[in-house]
């Protein structure tokens, strides 16, 4: 294993091309995989635009539009780490409305967003066609480990000490969640990409020595 410095913008231009490269069966089902934090959705943002210039149409999808309903994410109070860690997302309705139809054999008709948590209300928003060869990025925690159907997963890691420096302090009850996760699925060992982010100014790419990126 070796760990490569690289600059924010040449990583997205790398993964961009790496995922470009990737030839499934029907559509690429990425997920973009960290805490708040890391902002993994900030990554997930960043390679819509060159995967479509690359010729692949993306589409970005945010775990935190697939909430559970208060009534049923802070049941066991808004701050408890083991329910935040085991239940806010919707994930049947993730892989209902996201995963399944962007795989080999779905029909490419995606839904943005399930859920708006402000208003705790279904979000009502309307499906998009994704072709077939697009490219489906889904960003958010926790999204390894759990079954979830990705083609590609891409890990942003954070050391305990980062991760606990960057998290915001309203967030600071959090922590517990990630490392269970950090323990129980150890995702850098799970995931097809790893990319230290304890820095985000200076990422750095985790990847064996014939890893082609």
């Amino acid at each position: 294993m070796r760990v490569r410095p690289i600059s924010p913008r040449r990583l997205v231009a790398e993964l961009a091309e790496r995922l470009a490269r990737a030839q499934p069966a029907g559509r690429l089902r990425v997920g973009v995989d960290g805490p708040p934090a890391a902002r993994p959705e900030e990554l997930a943002a960043a390679l819509v635009d060159p995967l479509r210039a690359l010729g692949r149409p993306a589409l970005h999808i945010r775990t935190e539009d697939f909430l559970r309903p208060a009534s049923v994410r802070l049941e066991r109070g808004r701050t408890n780490p083991d329910a935040y860690y085991e239940g806010w997302v919707d994930e049947a309705g993730l892989r209902r409305e996201v995963l399944d139809p962007a795989g080999p054999h779905g029909s490419g008709r995606l839904l943005p967003s399930l859920w708006d948590a402000r208003a705790d209300r279904a979000s009502r928003a309307g499906y998009l066609e994704l072709p077939p060869g697009g490219v489906v990025l889904v960003s958010g925690a926790f999204l390894l480990g759990g079954g979830l159907p990705f083609d590609v997963t891409v890990h942003l890691e954070l050391s305990a000490a980062a991760l606990g420096r960057r998290t915001h302090p309203d967030l600071a009850w959090t922590l517990p969640a990630f490392g269970r996760y950090t323990d129980e699925v150890v995702p850098a060992a799970f995931a097809d990409l790893v990319v230290r982010v304890d820095d985000p100014r200076r990422p750095a790419i985790v990847e064996s020595v014939d890893d082609p990126v």
